[in-house]
């Protein structure tokens, strides 16, 4: 199922946490270094790269396709999306127009996740009703997805003025904007995902990677009951991730970051947040879902995941609790020239031999 290819990304969501003394990182430093790491991800031959939506102070990524826009100038070859875009709490229009854009910036590099977040703060800053939360989420994807295919629509629904005979430009490079759409835990999103023939997007955190297998069993048999073609569509998983020399090295350099990431979210939930150094080691194995480890443990982390999901792409987060850039080179390192490869090659070993 899915393509003749596995892909490699990373992305990012451009957290900016403060340090001991309350101290954050200033925002333009914090962009400047995300535009870098996309560079980075270029050179070395990654497949896609993405910014995540976030209406925070403590993030700086609200105008993520902004900053896409400008990765877009300063890279040649990488895929370019979001990763991914709150459509529940935007006009599907502007986004659309957004990333048609970037798809002539970029050449034709453009893709686009679509999901409902795990954030909340767009709906009140954007006059969105949380308690339509299902609603909005489905009316505006399915605005989206006519847009993709109609340059004039005629719309009417329940969360926007209605569009009459609305020409709608600029139109992308290509015909349409390859779509995904993001999925947690929710089994009604990857039902979703495959009723309507878009690839999904796997978000995963911890954990055995048996937890969300069903998902991708949703996924793929919604697809099929819907009469879509399976081997045009694809499966992303994404989630932290962090590579070094040897398993032990990633889990020093990643743990302290780790544990600062999600201190400082739990925390404004009134919650403590602690997990000791030997779980993070725990979770180096195969059978685990965190990417975190040596190239060889992640290149076994990755075909493991391959039996149970069926997947095509892998997105890491290198720079979870502002990773430091010259880390973040060496891990990308590894992922493009150690993991791919030989991901590449056993992927391409068991197609063939299921000929």
């Amino acid at each position: 199922m899915g393509e003749n290819t596995f892909d490699f990304g990373i992305y990012s969501l451009g957290e900016r946490l403060p340090d001991a003394k309350g101290v954050m990182q200033h925002p333009a430093k914090r962009i400047e270094d995300i535009i870098q790491t996309a560079k980075l991800a270029d050179e070395a031959g990654l497949d896609i790269f993405g910014i995540g939506e976030h209406h925070r102070v403590d993030f700086v990524t609200s105008s993520y396709a902004m900053i896409l826009a400008a990765i877009a100038r300063e890279t040649k070859n990488i895929k370019l999306t979001s990763t991914l875009s709150v459509i529940s709490t935007i006009d599907p229009v502007r986004l659309y127009e957004d990333f048609a854009t970037l798809d002539l910036l970029s050449k034709g590099r453009t893709e686009i996740i679509v999901g409902r977040g795990a954030f909340i703060e767009s709906f009140s800053l954007f006059g969105a009703n949380l308690s339509e939360y299902d609603e909005l989420f489905e009316e505006k994807l399915k605005l989206f997805l006519m847009l993709q295919k109609n340059e004039e629509v005629n719309w009417k629904g329940k969360f926007r003025t209605k569009l009459q005979n609305a020409k709608i430009a600029p139109r992308p490079m290509n015909k349409e904007i390859p779509l995904w759409i993001g999925v947690g835990g929710t089994p009604e999103s990857a039902i979703r995902a495959g009723r309507l023939g878009a690839n999904m997007a796997l978000g995963l955190l911890s954990g055995p990677p048996e937890n969300a297998k069903h998902l991708a069993d949703l996924y793929w048999s919604s697809a099929k009951e819907a009469g879509h073609d399976l081997s045009k569509l694809r499966v992303s998983v994404s989630g932290h991730a962090y590579l070094a020399e040897t398993g032990e090295q990633a889990v020093e350099d990643f743990y302290p970051l780790y544990i600062k990431y999600f201190s400082h979210f739990m925390k404004e939930r009134g919650q403590r947040f602690y997990v000791s150094k030997e779980s993070i080691h725990h979770q180096r194995a195969a059978n685990q879902i965190l990417a975190v480890g040596s190239a060889e443990e992640i290149v076994e982390k990755i075909l493991y995941q391959y039996e149970l999901f069926g997947h095509s792409r892998f997105m890491g987060q290198l720079d979870l609790g502002e990773q430091s850039l010259s880390k973040i080179e060496k891990a990308i390192d590894l992922l493009a020239n150690k993991v791919a490869p030989i991901v590449r090659k056993e992927i391409n070993k068991k197609r063939v031999s299921s000929i």
